[in-house]
């Protein structure tokens, strides 16, 4: 970066500089402030910064506000670059949340200069702030594309199920007459069995599946903040979830099921199952994450009793700049989801991680 920018503020004369995240100690700094403030993520820690870096190769960064020696904000960063798709810096990449972490407005405001800044530097006509306060400016900002969808766990295995609304309780029943068993972890089989049913998920969907590495990365990184849940018919995994633990909340993350899932009810006991185990692990709350606004997915998670709650993204262009597209429900690339959806799995999962490293 550039000599470091200073400003005024209620707390004081404060700088911008760049965070070295090959230090252990700067990095357990920033984590535990992270961790203290109330609209953290996983999204902003430095193990999630390292991991993705490590896993796709995509350049990490984080730009730190400081006032007489006291963080007053950050903002974690990846260059997204990918010859499909072009160059672009991203808050945070491969997440669903990230952004500028500050309380201060006008931390937050030069941390968003900052960040043009080192855009234009690193020649990406693109920034994307996905959530986090809102720089306002040249920013254009959008609130009615995505929502959340997160609620409190009850306090037993009976009260949960009660707390889901009747017709989806009624599909959770089903599936567990089934004599689904449900194993959790983190290791070999655990990693093996999930990315194995993940990758068919989405091959099914129409999209690329993300690297191994990946996964395996933020499972490292993490240690028991991250695990993987799955769903067994026999011996057969038929519905796997990967899930972040945060502040006591549960974050279901990377997940899916096979075909056969959805006869079983795979699915449906997989999310029971994880607010049971979520629990006993001391978590007090369940974050279902984002959905894009009238989707499946959003409808999905609304019948399990969630309430949307919008979602605030910004985006920055150069002068005459269009934002990059990577939404997989874009109408143009209609016809590259139907093909993808019929390829061999093999094959999706030989080219798939290639094309995912510049989706995040």
């Amino acid at each position: 970066m550039n000599a470091p920018q200073h400003f005024r503020s209620a707390q004081g004369l404060a700088s911008i500089r760049a965070l070295n995240l090959g230090d252990p100690g700067e990095c357990a700094r920033i984590d535990s402030w992270v961790m203290a403030q109330a609209a953290g993520s996983p999204f902003h820690r430095p193990k999630w910064l390292n991991a993705i870096e490590r896993a796709t190769g995509q350049e990490a960064h984080c730009l730190i506000a400081e006032a007489g020696g006291e963080i007053a904000g950050i903002l974690p960063l990846h260059i997204m670059h990918s010859p499909l798709f072009g160059r672009a810096l991203v808050s945070s990449g491969f997440a669903v949340g990230g952004g500028i972490l500050s309380g201060n407005p006008v931390a937050v405001k030069q941390l968003a200069e900052a960040a043009w800044q080192f855009a234009e530097r690193r020649s990406c006509p693109t920034v994307e702030l996905r959530g986090g306060a809102m720089p306002g400016g040249a920013w254009t900002e959008k609130s009615d594309a995505h929502a959340n969808f997160a609620r409190a766990l009850t306090s037993d295995d009976e009260a949960e199920l009660l707390a889901i609304p009747r017709k989806q309780r009624a599909e959770v029943r089903k599936g567990l007459a089934n004599g689904l068993r449900i194993t959790t972890g983190n290791g070999r089989q655990d990693r093996r069995h999930h990315y194995a049913i993940y990758a068919e998920s989405v091959r099914n969907l129409g999209t690329p599946v993300f690297p191994q590495s990946l996964m395996d990365a933020v499972l490292d990184g993490f240690g028991d903040q991250a695990d993987i849940l799955t769903v067994l018919d026999g011996d057969r995994p038929v519905a796997s979830v990967l899930s972040l633990y945060h502040n006591g909340i549960v974050m279901p993350y990377w997940g899916g099921g096979i075909w056969d899932a959805r006869r079983l009810r795979a699915n449906d006991v997989m999310y029971y199952a994880l607010m049971n185990h979520a629990r006993q692990k001391g978590c007090h709350s369940f974050d279902f994450g984002r959905s894009k606004t009238g989707s499946g997915a959003y409808h999905f998670k609304k019948n399990w009793g969630f309430e949307p709650d919008p979602l605030s993204y910004a985006v920055r262009t150069a002068d005459g700049g269009e934002p990059r597209d990577v939404n997989p429900n874009s109408p143009k690339y209609k016809m590259q989801i139907a093909l993808w959806q019929r390829l061999p799995l093999s094959i999706a999962n030989r080219l798939g991680p290639w094309i995912a490293k510049g989706l995040g």
